[in-house]
């Protein structure tokens, strides 16, 4: 057996070769980063494991060759021949040969759900790249007759971990320099844990930490609230805050954030949306790095930090998007762990895989699934606040005295957005030589004004696209400008060039500008911010949003909302006006939460035959593809028909490669192939309907008329290697789509 693989998983299932009338099998998997071949020829297992680690990124060759009793396990550098490691042994007993059929598979990274798989192997599937698999010289197609597999290697970056066994991540160092921040997200539902620690000290000498001098700091999680320690190694001892959660405990299950600000002397921590709390350092470490040598995550290795930490348990649960100075880190740049899931995010033991019928008995999984759909709670809306962004230029213009902002300006508003980029608010002179403006931009806010001589910008570190309220100031005062977020400064900013006054019109911009206005100094951050904005105060004067100047294309906000667009189940969505080409390959990914059993999910269709649909029906989800030579389906059905009308959010991924079409639900893969295998493309050039379609137009691969009522989000078609990313706001035609919130908490 050859191939070769390039992973960062420290675990994943590479090869499974068995039989299902005997005891033989072979298996190829990566057990903690090193390469483990297990087979047994049906007198006993032998088990061959290499020393060293290969989940770093680099192809890797694997040779296996087992000539009667004896195998040779070989691992090699793909591109360095001479860097190699062997291993070999001899199978137990008597049997000398591999029994198996012709018409038992071979499973190439990873296993159906249903296969009950030998003692000692550990896992079901493997996340990263294969290639150029032989078998006793035969190659192999990897895309034939495959689920969840794409064509290319891109492997993504890891976000989050799962702590489920007393491990711990090691990351590359980072010291906390004097303006410095850390932000971690994570969900437990046990009461104690290592979230964060960052020890300091000569890595030789472990016994320097045992001093105090030695400057260290951590998060943890103890007895259900947060204590962040902190010692800058002046020898001036101990800093330490405490964080209560706001419902009791943070041992809820639910995802909870921690950041951590260090600004000079003054260090700033904050759960959630609580009050912050300050943890004041020396003056002599003011402008001096808190060194770190080793940064741990979830936990420590057994003999680190024993005088510097109170508590020493590993963390148990999530831990996910840890942010250092605004960069979101990759834990695929991990030093070393032990004992970690990485890139996913659990709060209990996986499920045991069920051993082969001979060791033990399948056992069904208990699971519970709902009787009928869940009901809709009665829409409910924030009284005076309203939704923008639902086309580019939605907008409202509102008057405001211009003279009262020539010295001083302050505009205070509130915001809730999911969004990364868009245009709050704007005001300037009919000549746009003075202006001011605050534009999202990345997830954080910018603020810039003119007085005619130069323009100022002012930023703020603050991430603004959580979903959650956000209290929003800006301020050119005494020539000095800054933004405040949840009563949080940034950095003051003087006025660039000699202007004194801001001389604007009298007309306030709010979310976003007409088609017809052209702001030419503000950059390309022009379109309506998706976001919903409540009360708004100039100089402290509320601004009167019931008698507009101008509005166009704004909204109610939904009182409680959440990523995604709503639809109400009378309409759709009508994208791509000039004709979007399906031809032989696509890749359509979206995800969608509703109360119902049947609904369009979206449709390309041809006035001929030639055409794509998703839909619901019945509680099933259908994918369904003709080239040209006759409808095949791909159908996804559920234990029972109500388990998708649950109104929580569910994947889709339907994958249509030629003559053959996947669909994947919530990770369950099913398929199917034409007859008509020279018949490989579906020749469109027709808009995209999504969530249903007008009552004059065919769809010849939908069965259902019905609108699709709930929330969907994340849609995007592919076709390798661009994604097309879709924005309901470029919609060309709406009708009962309501975008940017839906309602209803995250589930």
């Amino acid at each position: 057996i050859i191939m070769l693989f390039n992973t960062f998983s420290p675990n994943g299932l590479l090869l499974y070769l068995g039989s299902y009338g005997t005891k033989d099998f072979l298996s190829i998997e990566l057990f903690r980063g090193r390469v483990k071949v297990m087979t047994d020829l049906g007198s006993g297992p032998i088990t061959l494991l290499t020393d060293r680690r290969y989940n770093n990124g680099t192809w890797y060759k694997i040779a296996f060759q087992r000539n009667r009793k004896q195998g040779v396990l070989a691992v090699i550098d793909a591109y360095n021949t001479s860097n190699k490691e062997t291993k070999q042994g001899e199978t137990p007993g008597a049997s000398s040969d591999l029994n198996r059929l012709d018409k038992d598979p071979i499973y190439v990274g990873g296993l159906p759900r249903s296969r009950v798989v030998r003692r000692g192997v550990t896992t079901k599937s493997f996340v990263g790249c294969i290639k150029n698999l032989e078998i006793s010289r035969s190659t192999f197609d990897l895309l034939r007759n495959s689920y969840g597999v794409r064509k290319g290697c891109l492997l993504e970056p890891i976000r989050s971990v799962s702590f489920l066994k007393g491990g711990y991540i090691e990351l590359p160092p980072k010291s906390l320099s004097p303006e410095s921040e850390w932000l971690v997200t994570f969900a437990t539902t046990n009461s104690s844990g290592i979230i964060l620690a960052a020890l300091g000290g000569d890595v030789e000498k472990r016994g320097d930490r045992e001093e105090a001098h030695v400057p260290f700091f951590s998060v943890m999680l103890i007895g259900g609230n947060i204590e962040v320690h902190v010692n800058p190694g002046d020898g001036t001892g101990l800093r330490k805050a405490l964080l209560h959660a706001p419902t009791g405990t943070c041992s809820d299950g639910q995802a909870h954030s921690i950041s951590l600000v260090r600004n000079r002397r003054i260090i700033t921590v904050q759960l959630d949306e609580n009050n912050p709390v300050e943890m004041k350092l020396g003056t002599l470490v003011e402008s001096r790095t808190i060194n770190v040598s080793n940064l741990y995550v979830g936990g420590i290795p057994e003999g680190e930090g024993t005088s510097l930490l109170t508590m020493r348990r590993s963390f148990h649960g999530c831990i996910k998007n840890l942010i250092f100075n605004l960069e979101l880190l990759d834990f695929n740049s991990a030093v070393g762990h032990e004992q970690v899931d990485l890139d996913t995010c659990w709060l209990s033991e996986r499920p045991k895989l069920a051993p082969d019928a001979e060791d033990s008995k399948l056992l069904p999984e208990p699971r519970a699934f709902p009787e009928q759909c869940v009901v809709d709670a009665a829409l409910e809306y924030v009284p005076g606040a309203h939704q923008f962004g639902l086309t580019q230029n939605s907008h409202f213009i509102l008057p405001f005295n211009q003279s009262a902002v020539r010295k001083k300006l302050s505009v205070e508003l509130s915001i809730r957005t999911f969004a990364s980029s868009g245009l709050i608010y704007y005001m300037a002179h009919q000549n746009q030589a003075d202006y001011a403006v605050l534009q999202l931009h990345g997830g954080r806010l910018h603020f810039m004004f003119d007085l005619g001589k130069g323009r100022t910008k002012v930023s703020h570190p603050a991430l603004l696209s959580d979903g959650k309220w956000h209290t929003v100031k800006t301020d050119y005062v005494k020539r000095k400008g800054f933004i405040t977020v949840d009563g949080r400064e940034s950095p003051m900013v003087t006025v660039v060039g000699d202007g004194t006054m801001l001389d604007v019109e009298g007309l306030f911009y709010l979310g976003g500008l007409p088609s017809q206005y052209q702001a030419r100094k503000i950059g390309n951050i022009t379109h309506s911010i998706p976001a919903c904005i409540g009360d708004v105060t100039v100089n402290s004067k509320q601004l009167d949003k019931d008698s507009p100047v101008s509005a166009f294309t704004v909204n109610r906000c939904y009182a409680v909302a959440q990523e995604g667009t709503y639809f109400d189940g009378s309409g759709y969505a009508a994208l791509v006006k000039e004709g979007y080409k399906v031809q032989s390959d696509v890749n359509i990914t979206l995800e969608f939460r509703t109360s119902s059993q049947n609904g369009v999910l979206l449709g390309i269709s041809t006035a001929k035959v030639d055409a794509i649909g998703l839909e619901l029906v019945d509680g099933k989800v259908l994918f369904h593809v003709n080239n040209g030579a006759g409808r095949i389906t791909a159908a996804y059905e559920p234990k029972t028909a109500t388990v998708l009308c649950d109104g929580k959010w569910h994947t889709l991924q339907a994958n249509k490669s030629k003559h053959r079409i996947t669909l994947i639900v919530d990770g369950n893969a099913v398929g199917a192939e034409s007859p008509h295998t020279q018949s490989t493309s579906v020749d469109t050039n027709n808009p995209i309907y999504v969530g249903g379609y007008p009552a004059g137009v065919k769809q010849k691969c939908l069965r259902s008329q019905t609108s699709f009522r709930g929330c969907l989000r994340k849609l995007a078609l592919i076709k390798s290697p661009q994604v097309q990313s879709f924005d309901f706001s470029r919609a060309f035609e709406l009708h009962g789509v309501f975008l940017h919130s839906c309602p209803g908490t995250e589930s």
